[in-house]
């Protein structure tokens, strides 16, 4: 395929003009113009085959390993996606879409304006580092966080600056040391709750970094389990019109990894410059099942906050067994958290699975720690059972 063909002129004339070179938009083109985002980098690639090689290995055991709900969507979702299953010959039936920006708008109190949908959140995460970073501005996170931002920088070939989290900040991500780390970064990525520790960044903190970024940079807010925490999202920036770039996901406490549905929430001449390399085609392209279920799941309030409460409750319960045998971990406010085996983790992460139970990787910033998600009560006894006979 010519990914050159994938990108507009005003699109070419854009990168040019922000110090990319024309050898870069084939990079460029692959990760968006083919809707392959996250899937067109080396390392999600490597995983992803990783995934499919070992996932017979894992039959019959319990997985808490990638954050997923341990059942699936909403009962309510599940009715609808169901019956849209039925009308799955036709691309656009009744107004989806629209009615899914309509019901978030209602929930979040963001202007439907400033709403897109996506097949996941991952196409929006990487097309805002193409569209706001640069090779004389870069990209600052923390350390450890959710690797596509740094893969994404590292395919792009622009700055990257990563922060350690640290424990007399709580292992919260530490706005001031981002801003001074590059004051003339292009995005300033936060996770909140963070992927992997379940760390929360205050509001407050965030409109510090929004309020003290340098002019036409953008604060890449990931809210992909702010559902699990119940507390103040960064959508009320959006809706004060700041530069800042909302994202969410259907994929964990709804119950649709699988599904494949996203949102970001931005000012429209922000989703205008992220639109401009490929139109509007990857926000479009989505599937009516994921579009359905989302929409029926979105409103029900009642039945997010059961699950948030059942998940803090099965979370807390599981700490209090790591405390009694006097293993260490990271406080979480999200369906996952960090252990500290204070000895290598992939062993023990293996023999873990030996005992039946999957948990997740570790970041190579921690080589002794696993991130391990939150499952069901049952799950999470296994995991308890398992970590007893495995540190002795």
């Amino acid at each position: 395929m010519n990914t050159h063909a994938t990108l507009s002129a005003d699109a070419r004339r854009d990168l040019l003009e922000r110090g990319y070179s024309r050898r870069q938009f084939g990079r460029i083109g692959a990760l968006l113009g083919a809707g392959m985002a996250l899937a067109s980098l080396p390392g999600r690639a490597a995983q992803a085959r990783g995934v499919v090689a070992s996932a017979g290995n894992n039959e019959g055991k319990v997985l808490i390993d990638s954050n997923e709900w341990w059942t699936g969507p909403m009962e309510e979702g599940v009715r609808a996606g169901s019956a849209m299953v039925a009308r799955g010959n036709r691309y656009w039936p009744g107004h989806l879409r629209q009615d899914l920006i309509n019901a978030v708008a209602s929930v979040d109190g963001v202007p439907a304006d400033h709403i897109m949908p996506w097949p996941g959140s991952g196409d929006p995460l990487c097309r805002a580092i193409v569209t706001f970073c640069s090779p004389q501005r870069g990209l600052v996170t923390v350390n450890p966080t959710y690797e596509p931002s740094w893969e994404t920088a590292e395919w792009l070939q622009v700055p990257l600056t990563k922060v350690p989290l640290r424990p007399e900040n709580n292992w919260r991500p530490d706005v001031r040391a981002m801003l001074a780390a590059n004051p003339r970064a292009g995005v300033y990525y936060i996770c909140s709750p963070n992927n992997p520790t379940g760390t929360l960044t205050p509001i407050e903190d965030i409109a510090w970094l929004v309020a003290n970024k340098p002019a036409g940079s953008i604060v890449l807010v990931d809210e992909a389990y702010i559902h699990f925490a119940g507390t103040p999202s960064a959508a009320t920036m959006v809706t004060a019109g700041k530069d800042v770039v909302v994202l969410r996901t259907f994929s964990k406490l709804f119950g649709m990894a699988g599904l494949r549905l996203g949102l970001s929430m931005a000012r429209p001449d922000l989703h205008e410059k992220m639109m401009r390399y490929d139109g509007f085609a990857q926000s479009f392209m989505l599937s009516t099942v994921g579009l359905a279920t989302g929409l029926a799941s979105i409103t029900r309030t009642q039945e997010i906050a059961q699950r948030r409460a059942q998940t803090t409750e099965i979370r807390e319960k599981t700490l209090a067994h790591l405390r009694q045998r006097g293993i260490s971990y990271i406080p979480s406010t999200a369906n996952m958290f960090m252990v500290d085996w204070k000895r290598p983790a992939q062993p023990v992460r293996e023999a873990i699975s030996k005992q039946g139970v999957v948990i997740g990787r570790n970041w190579s910033i921690w080589p002794n720690c696993s991130r391990v998600t939150v499952g069901s009560e049952s799950d999470m006894r296994s995991f308890c059972n398992a970590v007893d006979v495995v540190i002795a």
